[in-house]
């Protein structure tokens, strides 16, 4: 079989896609990747033997410029993607199988449009449950529309939400798709999502709620081990005191980089701690040259974690999956996006802290390390950790290559409740 699979994300949208492109690769399968042409993620591809056909705009160079996305720009920037998305896929999946697509709605409708064309099997996934629609949750805020306050019914507001990116998206993707000779659609949402979504997430950490609207497949978290090793310099940092707390953002541009890194460094030695900094898209950087504080760029995540007290982080999909995996307690700082969800999840499984608000200071950071880092929430990090799916990728690549290229088999992966 050949696959193709398609993102148009941040980091953190992208790996996934890693980890179920070499569990494919490894059944015989034949696969390529439409992702952003962003340097670290044709490098990721190619370590995993993949082919990466650069599609879209540089995302890390639309986050960080000194001109942020504005909403005003947002149908020119649609219709860019969905175009840009509809040929490049269509060029790229020629004698493929099946498309699998996740990202932001216009790249993802430029995807589908294109197996529709070529006559290709399509599905759509999401790296979390609260960016499908269900009466447990309400939708994420889409920028530019606040949820209505005084409405409280999930399936009103979910309503609500299709209708928005109907008014956003709906005339600038149906413009490219009558361009293309396909019919236009009244509910792009839905179209886009389909009745049967793909959530490749973990069911302990970020279960699918029954009985629900939608026919979901939860496949567990995508993931892929990486053996790489720490460098030298980071692993005699580690070796040379007790563990360290982790502090990072990803590929989140937090505001005021300086002022957070200040708060996060003092609030961690004012637990009597070290700090391993992150520097990511924020570009955080030390503050002073005290030897209790190391800066890293890109490393190993899941050997890291392993080998730290906590991990302070932004609440994205994949490092809330990585650190509870590696059995490190949290504290996460929500920026925005599905991220006040993983917060929440971390508090309600007991396994570190949620911090109220994207802002940290020394005192609100340096109270909710005193909860993460009390033995209790070790512990029960540890059995969390203990509990979770580590065949997620293996087991979507098993239902796209068992199905042959068909429809999906009629079992999915139940999504168990927390330990």
């Amino acid at each position: 079989m050949r696959v193709l699979l398609s993102a148009y994300d941040s980091r953190g949208g992208v790996e996934p896609l890693v980890g179920l492109a070499v569990r494919l690769v490894e059944r015989g399968a034949r696969v390529r990747v439409c992702a952003p042409p962003d340097e670290e993620f044709a490098e990721r591809l190619a370590g995993a033997g993949v082919d990466l056909v650069p599609t879209g705009r540089s995302v890390r160079r639309l986050m960080t410029g000194r001109t942020p996305p504005s909403p005003a720009g947002v149908p020119r920037r649609a219709a860019e993607l969905v175009a840009e998305f509809h040929d490049k896929v269509t060029g790229a999946a020629e004698g493929c199988d099946v498309l699998v697509a996740t990202g932001l709605v216009p790249a993802v409708a430029g995807v589908r449009s294109a197996a529709e064309k070529l006559g290709i099997r399509y599905v759509y996934v999401s790296y979390q449950p609260v960016s499908l629609p269900s009466p447990y949750h309400p939708p994420i805020p889409r920028p530019g529309r606040p949820l209505a306050p005084d409405v409280t019914d999930n399936r009103v507001l979910w309503d609500r939400d299709a209708q928005d990116v109907q008014a956003v998206f709906g005339e600038v993707i149906n413009t490219h798709r009558a361009s293309v000779g396909l019919p236009s659609v009244d509910n792009l949402r839905d179209h886009v999502f389909t009745d049967r979504p793909w959530l490749a997430a973990d069911p302990v950490l970020a279960p699918w709620r029954q009985p629900a609207d939608l026919e979901v497949v939860q496949t567990g978290a995508w993931h892929v081990p990486d053996e790489r090793p720490l460098p030298a310099e980071l692993l005699a940092f580690l070796d040379a005191g007790t563990p360290p707390v982790y502090v990072g953002f990803g590929s989140i541009p937090v505001r005021g980089p300086e002022d957070v890194a200040r708060a996060a460094i003092e609030a961690v030695r004012a637990r009597g701690r070290r700090a391993v900094l992150s520097r990511g898209w924020a570009d955080l950087a030390a503050v002073d040259d005290q030897k209790d504080c190391f800066v890293v760029g890109e490393v190993n995540h899941q050997a890291l974690f392993r080998r730290v007290a906590a991990v302070v982080h932004h609440g994205g999909a994949g490092t809330t999956t990585t650190a509870a995996r590696a059995g490190a307690p949290q504290v996460v700082v929500p920026q925005g996006g599905d991220q006040p969800y993983f917060a929440g999840r971390v508090a309600e499984l007991g396994i570190g802290a949620a911090h109220e608000g994207p802002t940290p200071t020394v005192e609100s950071l340096s109270a909710a390390l005193v909860r993460a880092l009390t033995p209790a929430t070790g512990a029960r990090a540890t059995a969390v950790a203990g509990a979770m799916r580590t065949d997620g990728a293996a087991v979507a690549a098993g239902l796209l290559l068992g199905a042959g290229g068909r429809e999906d088999p009629p079992v999915a992966v139940p999504a168990d409740r927390a330990p």
